[in-house]
Order: structure tokens, then C-alpha cells, then sequence
């Protein structure tokens, strides 16, 4: 856990603990997987899968403009990382989509 805070604290200096829990009990077994535990965002479907099944479904914003634009914010922000990972990248888009106390 403290990994996550690390990594998602480069970015948010006032990162809330408990919602990196919920995202990180959120993702459970995925995370055990370094593949699975990072966002490609040059990946089309990876980006869809962020779309529809976290910002979609957990997040409940349908409108794929918004979400797209949140997944492009957040790219951009993260774009000096190699490896994006997931936990911070869903962090900061519920942040950008103003969701985090939503979680």
C-alpha cells in the first residue's frame, strides 16, 4: 500500500489514504499482475477498458467525451512515467472527474 502513496503522491501532495485503499481493494488480485497493475495509455483497448469499467461503472460518468478527456488530462500529466501505474492513474482521473469522495 504505501508503494501506491508514494507513487501517487508525485502527483497529489494531498493524497487521501483512504481512497487509495478503496482504489486498491478495488483493483484486489489484478494488482498482482505487473501487466495488469499498469495503464498502456497507447493502447486503444486498454483505454476503453478505463472508460467503460472504471470510469464508467465505478465512477458512473457515461459520457465518453468526459471520460476521454479525463483519460487524456491524466496521460498528459503522467506522461514523464514509462509506467503508469494503475492505482495512481485511477486516482487521478476520479480526481480530474471530481469522483474521489464519490469512492
Amino acid at each position: 500500500m504505501s508503494d501506491y502513496l508514494t507513487d501517487v503522491r508525485r502527483y497529489d501532495a494531498a493524497v487521501d489514504e483512504d481512497i487509495v485503499a478503496k482504489i486498491v481493494k478495488h483493483l484486489g488480485i489484478a494488482l498482482r499482475s505487473r501487466d495488469a497493475s499498469l495503464v498502456s495509455v497507447t493502447d486503444p483497448e486498454e483505454l476503453k477498458r478505463v472508460r467503460e469499467s472504471w470510469i464508467g461503472r465505478k465512477l458512473g460518468i457515461t459520457d465518453a467525451e468526459t471520460a476521454d478527456a479525463a483519460i487524456a488530462h491524466v496521460a498528459e500529466v503522467m506522461k514523464g512515467d514509462r509506467n503508469k501505474q494503475r492505482v495512481t492513474f485511477y486516482y487521478l482521473t476520479a480526481k480530474q472527474l471530481g469522483k474521489l469522495n464519490d469512492l
